[in-house]
């Protein structure tokens, strides 16, 4: 229901680094897209080179982070501690999206409040936040006296299948921007009409009020209803999300408990529409992949019917599993004249990077699988290992060796 399909898609690809005899890091900075190899994979979708971001991210969270730092004390760490290891993992996305047409529709009553309507639905994603700023922006510019309060008098109501006719699905990340140009437009229709009323009343007066203005477009039968229908064209159809995060984890060996020290993100959003909204989005999107990755194993019966029938035995992620310390940054990436006001798309892409959670998990029971081998109790390659989704408690425990404490004693029995 977020992502699907590119959140597996994605992991699969970042598997290929594990199996390789050499840093995962190493492998994907090796394999970043050039803007040639970007453009010749993606197409249009890829923009203009100054859009690919990807590098800078990359290296600007390195720095943020202090990732080359961390890997040496984390290997410090696994060194000095026989019970506990340590992982880091720096994980990037590249995410095409699709705007879709998408209708709107604003409405000034008589006493100057605003109603909207859009095709989209608000699930908890801040649509309707974005679009009741989108049209206080609109508004704005009549410039009455009295349009700072705009934000207060506009209202969003839902949309059904009659006062919107094609009002499209909800998804793929971009329903908000969509309909915010929807209004956008629509705006743009009355204030056309407004305009012209307001200067002829200027005349006659210094200033005017924003409710005056409405009540005499109402004596003068001015239509105060305006709907649109936003059409993206075909340069900004589609286009690219950039971000990536580094995290740390620290494992248990003996109880197979992972513990998410620390995640950083670095996520490119344009010209955020609303950056509080945004940065919401985007640790959702994080904490959501979490319990995708760790936490969120179903089990089926005989009938291959679930019989996981709530949190007793379906763990989502709580407030004792997110990241101890969780920094995120959004990246302001200037104008862009073929998004809606140089935005870009925050649902779904930021959920791929909590890959990075999974991985660096797999990097610590590597680091446990090795001490183990130098004991002599692992027989076997030390590193090549698949650690399933989810990377539940008892799987972790069970590749780090220790699940079964006879015969790690029979081990250092045979081993003195």
């Amino acid at each position: 229901m977020r992502g699907p399909g590119d959140l597996q898609g994605s992991y699969i690809a970042e598997q290929v680094a594990s199996f390789l005899p050499m840093e995962a890091d190493t492998v994907r900075a090796i394999n970043f897209h050039t803007y040639d190899s970007l453009q010749l994979f993606y197409g249009v979708a890829a923009g203009d080179p100054l859009e690919y971001t990807l590098t800078s991210i990359w290296d600007k969270l390195a720095t943020s982070s202090s990732f080359d730092q961390r890997t040496e004390m984390i290997q410090e760490f696994n060194r000095n501690n026989v019970w506990k290891k340590r992982g880091i993992s720096r994980m990037h996305c590249v995410y095409d999206v699709t705007l879709r047409p998408t209708p709107g529709k604003v409405s000034i009553l008589s006493d100057g409040s605003i109603v909207v309507e859009v095709g989209g639905i608000e699930i908890g994603q801040g649509l309707w936040t974005k679009v009741k700023q989108m049209v206080a922006f609109g508004l704005s510019a009549i410039k009455c006296d009295g349009a700072e309060d705009f934000l207060d008098k506009v209202r969003v109501v839902q949309a059904d299948t009659l006062s919107l006719i094609q009002g499209g699905i909800t998804g793929g990340s971009t329903t908000s921007e969509s309909s915010c140009e929807a209004v956008r437009l629509s705006c743009e229709a009355l204030v056309e009409r407004l305009i012209p009323l307001k200067e002829r009343l200027l005349m006659q007066t210094d200033s005017i009020r924003w409710e005056k203005l409405i009540q005499q477009a109402y004596l003068e039968a001015v239509n105060l209803s305006a709907n649109s229908f936003f059409i993206p064209d075909s340069a900004s159809t589609n286009y690219l999300n950039y971000g990536a995060a580094v995290t740390e984890v620290e494992v248990d060996l003996l109880t197979g408990q992972t513990t998410i020290l620390r995640s950083d993100i670095l996520y490119d959003c344009g010209q955020s529409l609303n950056p509080a909204v945004d940065l919401g989005q985007i640790e959702g999107a994080f904490v959501q992949g979490i319990g995708f990755f760790m936490l969120e194993e179903y089990t089926t019966n005989s009938d291959g019917l679930v019989d996981t029938e709530g949190t007793w035995t379906y763990k989502i992620p709580t407030i004792d599993t997110i990241p101890k310390q969780f920094n995120v940054e959004i990246l302001n990436s200037g104008h862009n004249p073929k998004r809606v006001l140089s935005s870009k798309a925050s649902g779904e892409p930021p959920l791929l990077l909590a890959a990075s959670v999974h991985c660096a998990t797999k990097a610590a029971i590597r680091e446990a699988r090795k001490q183990l081998h130098s004991w002599g109790c692992l027989e076997g390659s030390h590193s090549t290992f698949q650690l399933g989704v989810p990377a539940t408690m008892p799987i972790v425990k069970e590749l780090c060796g220790l699940d079964i404490v006879e015969s790690y004693l029979q081990c250092k029995i045979g081993s003195n």
